[in-house]
């Protein structure tokens, strides 16, 4: 399973999406068109790509700009874990 893939299912799941996730691509914007990713959902995103990623996310790399796209947490994700090798 590819990562995109995995933080989709996390993303279908945190979000509660009902499978529109199916639809989403890596331009998919997330941040203000997923109604359903507001303040407090994007707490428990974070939890999330922490528990299944293994990584640590710092508060000041939570932003706009990291819940811009599908594309944008995946880069973001990529990064992470390539920092921990």
């Amino acid at each position: 399973m590819s990562l995109q893939q995995d933080i989709l299912d996390m993303l279908e799941t945190e979000l509660e999406l009902g499978g529109r996730t199916r639809r989403f691509n890596t331009d998919t914007r997330l941040m203000g068109d997923v109604p359903e990713l507001d303040s407090m959902a994007v707490a428990y995103v974070v939890a999330a790509m922490e528990d299944r990623f293994d990584i640590r996310i710092e508060h000041d790399e939570v932003g706009a700009e990291l819940f811009a796209t599908v594309g944008s947490l995946v880069a973001f994700v990529e990064l992470k874990q390539a920092e921990k090798r």
